[in-house]
């Protein structure tokens, strides 16, 4: 079974540095997903009520039989619940669909700045901190500006910010700003989705010098950032794969090589996209 490096995060708890990610999957592919995942050695799942799979979610870390305390679950705020009531009332029913005393990481799935609640939830959510239902908090999605607005009116940084990354799309302005902070940049659609990056040619060469697929290139590349990539499969031997990439070290000119390539966004735009 495999030994994955852990992060601290600035709130003093600790965070595996690869996860297991389980959109777009249903209540009954998530379970066993989440449960072999976790026999596999995976210690980080992440959820979130718009996936509509914390059911599964939190069987399959009840049915893995690996200890609770070991296991770091993360689930999401939606966006037609923000606000400071209902964000605490929506993390109840998460957690009743989950199946558990207490949410390891809870985050505020999309900012939504023109509806413009999202400090409101997040005093909500260091509520739900200071009460001991949730270990740590943090975004997904926010830009600089939305965090600055965060920390100016509440003194409370994110422990994580969730966001699209991918050598398509390497953020390189906004994680220096994480760094600064100290917050820790978790990476959603870590493979490129949709796009060719497995088949690019640098990367294909990369994986033929290391005796590596080029997927575990790219997911080596998050790891060497500093990011915590979380993949999603329910396939074992791709589960498996994806959790190989310990053994092998990138070296400088091929993580600038990797990364090396016109940028595209796959998903929306933090300033405007809106997802309920």
């Amino acid at each position: 079974m495999a030994t994955i490096p852990t992060h601290t995060l600035n709130d003093g708890t600790t965070i595996p540095a690869i996860g297991l990610g389980t959109w777009p999957m249903d209540d009954a592919q998530a379970e066993p997903a989440v449960r072999g995942a976790l026999e596999l050695g995976y210690r980080l799942v992440d959820t979130a009520t718009n996936y509509r799979n914390e059911t599964g979610v939190g069987l399959g870390v009840a049915r893995s039989g690996v200890p609770r305390e070991e296991v770091v679950v993360t689930t999401k705020l939606p966006g037609r619940h923000h606000g400071y009531e209902e964000t605490l009332a929506s993390f109840e029913e998460s957690r009743r669909r989950l199946g558990l005393d207490y949410v390891d990481l809870y985050l505020i799935h999309w900012p939504l700045p023109r509806v413009g609640r999202y400090v409101d939830s997040w005093r909500a959510m260091i509520k739900l901190r200071e009460d001991g239902l949730v270990r740590s908090i943090g975004v997904s999605n926010f830009t600089a500006g939305h965090i600055e607005r965060l920390e100016k009116e509440t003194g409370v940084l994110p422990s994580v910010n969730q966001i699209e990354l991918h050598p398509f799309f390497p953020q390189s302005e906004l994680r220096a700003f994480h760094t600064a902070k100290g917050i820790r940049t978790e990476s959603w659609s870590p493979l490129g989705r949709g796009t060719r990056l497995l088949e690019d040619p640098v990367v294909v060469t990369v994986a033929e010098a290391h005796g590596v697929t080029p997927g575990q290139v790219v997911l080596r590349w998050h790891v060497q950032l500093g990011a915590i990539p979380i993949p999603k499969s329910a396939d074992p031997d791709r589960q498996r794969e994806n959790l190989d990439i310990f053994g092998f070290e990138l070296g400088p000119a091929q993580m600038r090589a990797v990364a090396d390539r016109d940028h595209q966004r796959i998903g929306g735009d933090p300033e405007v996209h809106e997802e309920f």
